[in-house]
Order: C-alpha cells, then structure tokens, then sequence
C-alpha cells in the first residue's frame, strides 16, 4: 500500500445522499464498506467529518445569529454525524473511538494526541469530532491540523467530483481537471476546494491532499494502493 496512515475529510453533504438534509443510512453504508477495504489491508485510518448536512455556522451568521454561537453548533453537528458514521463501521466489524475537541464524556472521548495514535497502531478507526474546538476554523482545517498532529501520510478529501477543476464542474461543463497542483498554484488560482488556512497549514507541514470522489465505489482503496484518483495537492 502507498499510504500507512491516512486522514479521511468527509463532508457533511456528502452523508445526505439524495436528501435535502441529515443523514442517509445507505449513504453511510456504503462509505463504511469502501473504509473497510482498506482496514482490510491494514491501512490507519483518521476520519474527520463536516456538519453542513445538520448546521453551518456562516450560514447562521448570515441570518443574523452569533458567528461564535453558530460555529459552536456546527460542531456539535459534526459530533452527530461521527457518532453516526462510528455505528455505520462498527456495523461492518470495525473497532472505532470517537473523540472531541469539545468535552462530552458521556459519548466521546475528549481529543488526546497519543491516545488517538495509540488507537491507530493498535488498528482501531479514530473520528475526531468537534472541529479544533475554536470557532472560526473549518473542518478543512481541523482535518489538516489532525493530520499533521498524527503524522498521517495524506490527507484525502472526499467529495461529489473527481478531482480539482478550473471551475465548478457542476455549473461549467467546460471545466478541466487538474491531475497535480502545488499548493502556491491553489492559492494563485483562487480553487476553493478547501479554505486558505487549511492548505497553507498542510503546505507548511508538506502534507500532501488528494481530492477524489468518495461516491464511486473502490476509489478510496485505489488510492491507497498508488493509483492517479482525483487532484493531488503537493510541493
């Protein structure tokens, strides 16, 4: 395998499915499958998961609410959405631990560095709930931050599109895709596939990103098997 240790972005969407909101079971099955094809092969696996499917601060804010207040709220979003994804793989056999940023004992473990690590290396799948516990940072970032702090080898971002695109695919057919970017050209060229923090955090830490399709089945285990899926971000 290309990778040992790899840190899984995850967005809240994604855990919609064909839904308007929440969360889709099957939607959840089928990523507990995919993750399992790569615990199977003995691949450490951190998982960090947005809330947008339940809650986003910004949007909040923009009706009028606390930013602060409303970024605490996505947070607890995506604790529900870890907590959900945890049943999703411990259904397929899979030993989890979910941990938090913020404390909630009664649920989850509060985020520990070496105990997350030694819950990797004894193969269990580690969720990290509650962003980085700050508002103002998104979970792009948390994901990156987590990455760096368990030494992972890459941090791959599940989405809907296969890859980095010089527009939205979804709204410009005539968008073309990026098979490898720097992190200075994601930057310059103003590709907002993930915040500025997140990639400048990962650019400082020269931790590589793959953007990938998350929704077509086997593509999380052909990259960790060294093939070119999606966008990779490096250098």
């Amino acid at each position: 395998m290309k990778y040992k240790r790899i840190l899984l972005k995850l967005s809240g969407e994604a855990l919609m499915g064909d839904r308007a909101y929440g969360i889709d079971p099957a939607r959840l099955a089928e990523y507990a499958e995919d993750i399992k094809l790569i615990h199977d092969q003995g691949v450490e696996i951190a998982i960090v998961i947005g809330g947008g499917n339940i809650f986003r601060g910004v949007a909040g804010a923009s009706n009028g609410m606390d930013r602060v207040q409303g970024d605490y709220m996505g947070m607890l979003a995506t604790v529900i959405n870890g907590m959900a994804l945890q049943g999703a793989l411990e259904d397929k056999g899979m030993l989890t631990r979910l941990q938090t940023a913020l404390k909630i004992e009664a649920i989850a473990e509060p985020y520990i560095k070496r105990r997350a690590v030694r819950h990797l290396e004894k193969n269990r799948i580690v969720i990290f709930g509650a962003g980085t516990g700050n508002p103002y940072f998104t979970t792009d970032t948390a994901a990156v931050l987590r990455g760096v702090e368990i030494h992972a080898d890459v941090i791959l971002k599940g989405t809907r599109v296969d890859g980095i695109y010089t527009a939205d695919p979804e709204k410009d057919p005539s968008a073309t895709k990026y098979e490898t970017l720097t992190f200075s050209e994601v930057i310059s060229k103003n590709l907002n596939v993930m915040d500025s923090t997140a990639f400048t955090l990962s650019q400082e830490n020269a931790l590589p990103i793959v953007v990938f399709d998350m929704n077509k089945k086997g593509n999380l285990l052909k990259i960790c098997q060294g093939e070119n899926i999606g966008t990779t971000v490096q250098g």
